[in-house]
């Protein structure tokens, strides 16, 4: 058993023994922390905490569950001069994130047309495992030059606007992307599936704003009740894990080469300054990359989709980029630290970025508000937009949580469907789906994930993330 303290409203201690270097910090209500009781997360988080160069805690989102090396829902900030870099800490999936699209289609009009842009979406959006592109296959050196320029090599193709660009975390680009750092297998893996949804949790989910918690904000992100909103989740496929394969190789001999100590080889590490740290950071930029365009891509096809079915152009149905964020990455940013700004390598693993209101890194446009925080959960209950706060900045490393967080295994939601259907439920709340396979559906049926609400109400109540507005689905297609 991990032994946790008490030590505010949803907050709790894991504290520092043994060989952890610092304390564990779990944001979660006692509700959710009943469903970690037999979720080996907080051990994660502890182990965690042993790594070398980790400053102030080891965190856990309220949405965490058991991952690979790290815990889904993990964060931790590694100084650049005896810190690492772990490929466990960012996920096989690199830069799976959200895109929020907001519209100037009213509830009661999209109501109507919902079954057809289902389809729609389905049919224009290759979804399931190894799905691809038959018009978008690329070749290698388009790639590179894809990996480098991120998102605005879409955008320079016709796929979007530059003002678009302003909307995405990092600008749609992380930077030190090395394109010579990633293998042929990556670039095979990828060259064919920009443009695709993939498989397992990722969707595109069209919904409606139900609730306004915050008039003001909402406002300033152009999110009004009772309109259409359309959330795009997915990252950077094959490419994305070919790159963290090959790289957790890289890190198995590293981790010798340096004599790094682990009590778990899937925290296999290099340190920040090393040959080996460089090299996945800049390949691991090449994966974000390819996960921006992703998503760039993507929201070309949705905004076809729309056009398609409602039979009208951009500036009546107003599908705009509200925000781009990264789930799953290792960035260095500066943070404040014994009374200073420093530089720190901080690892978002199923965690979202969530800067204060006036942070130079908050798009001009939102920047009194705070950085928009997209929350998605289930595909039969709701999901949230917050904004950033300065409480999360100074506890958190400015992040807040990603998602819901599984409370089933794919195995035990799939034997919980059995004799149900899940679409049938769906339909009779109102929404409508279509998936690569029924599996799919199975395995992600709302039953199977925390509920997205006591997960949201938890940041909100801990001061690192402000409610803004609940969205409902209104109809989803799934990988």
């Amino acid at each position: 058993m991990i032994p946790l303290e008490k030590i505010g409203d949803c907050k709790w201690r894991i504290p520092k023994s043994g060989k952890m270097r610092v304390d564990g910090l779990i944001y979660a209500s006692e509700k959710l922390l009943r469903d970690l009781a037999q979720d080996p997360a907080l051990e994660q988080v502890a182990n965690v905490a042993q790594l070398p160069g980790i400053v102030k805690h080891s965190i856990a989102m309220p949405d965490i569950h058991w991952g690979y090396g790290f815990p889904i829902g993990g964060v931790a900030a590694f100084r650049p001069e005896d810190g690492v870099v772990s490929p466990g800490g960012v996920g096989y999936d690199i830069n799976c994130g959200v895109r929020l699209l907001r519209s100037d289609i009213a509830l009661d009009q999209a109501r109507q047309k919902a079954k057809d842009l289902v389809v729609a979406l389905f049919r224009n959006i290759p979804t399931g495992v190894g799905s691809h592109r038959k018009d978008l296959k690329l070749a290698v050196p388009e790639m590179k030059k894809m990996a480098r320029e991120g998102a605005l090599w879409a955008v320079s193709r016709g796929f979007g606007s530059r003002q678009e660009i302003e909307h995405i975390e990092e600008g749609g680009v992380i930077s030190g992307a090395d394109p010579d750092q990633v293998s042929e297998k990556a670039y095979e893996r990828g060259r064919s599936q920009l443009g695709t949804l993939g498989s397992g949790n990722h969707f595109v989910e069209v919904g409606f704003a139900e609730e306004i918690f915050d008039e003001e904000a909402a406002a300033g992100l152009g999110i009004r009740k009772d309109f259409v909103t359309v959330i795009v989740h997915t990252g950077s496929r094959g490419f994305g894990y070919q790159i963290c394969d090959d790289y957790l190789r890289v890190m198995d001999a590293a981790v010798r080469k340096y004599g790094i100590e682990l009590p778990d080889r899937q925290l296999a590490c290099a340190p920040l300054d090393s040959p080996e740290g460089k090299k996945y950071l800049s390949a691991m930029a090449c994966g974000a990359n390819f996960a921006f365009n992703n998503r760039q891509l993507i929201t070309h096809w949705v905004r076809e989709s729309f056009e398609n079915v409602f039979r009208t152009g951009p500036s009546q149905h107003g599908l705009r980029t509200v925000y781009d964020v990264c789930h799953n990455i290792a960035k260095i940013e500066k943070h404040p630290l014994d009374g200073k700004e420093v530089p720190l390598c901080v690892h978002r693993k199923g965690a979202t970025r969530a800067f204060p209101p006036g942070h130079p890194a908050v798009p001009e446009s939102y920047r009194s508000l705070g950085q928009p925080i997209l929350v998605p959960g289930d595909m039969g209950r709701c999901s949230y937009v917050l904004v950033g706060t300065q409480n999360a900045y100074q506890e958190t490393f400015g992040t807040a949580c990603h998602g819901a967080g599984r409370v089933m295994s794919r195995h035990q939601a799939k034997k919980a469907a059995r004799g149900r259907s899940i679409v049938r439920e769906l339909e009779a709340e109102g929404i409508h789906i279509m998936a690569d396979g029924y599996d799919t559906i199975a395995e992600e049926m709302p039953d199977a994930y925390k509920n997205v609400s006591d997960v949201v109400e938890v940041v909100h109540r801990a001061g690192i993330g402000r409610k803004v507005a609940r969205l409902k689905p209104l109809c989803v297609i799934k990988g």
